[in-house]
């Protein structure tokens, strides 16, 4: 497990979330490596059918707690729909939520 899904899972456990720049000086990363490193989880969790991990970041600035708009886009791509993107991040952080708390 790489420091990034160490740290996504612990969020998940926790019902959390957190800003895309605190996560990427906790880990000492560029934005960039972040980003790239994200959209990769991504793919992962999309070809393994489960939750976008990803959608336990989100816009420091945003008043509704959403993540950043490539987030959607990305999602998009991989299939998933986003016409609503409250609902589609709610429903990703739910069921990352769940499954974080579910003994395996």
């Amino acid at each position: 497990m790489t420091p990034l899904e160490a740290r996504l899972a612990a969020l998940a456990a926790a019902g959390e979330t957190i800003a895309y720049g605190q996560i990427a000086r906790d880990l000492g990363w560029t934005m960039a490596q972040l980003t790239s490193s994200l959209e990769t989880l991504m793919e992962a969790d999309a070809a393994a059918g489960k939750p976008f991990r990803a959608a336990l970041l989100r816009q420091r600035l945003s008043p509704d707690r959403l993540p950043a708009p490539g987030f959607f886009q990305k999602a998009a791509e991989l299939g998933r729909p986003t016409d609503d993107p409250a609902a589609f991040t709610e429903a990703e952080r739910t069921a990352l939520h769940l499954c974080a708390n579910i003994p395996g």
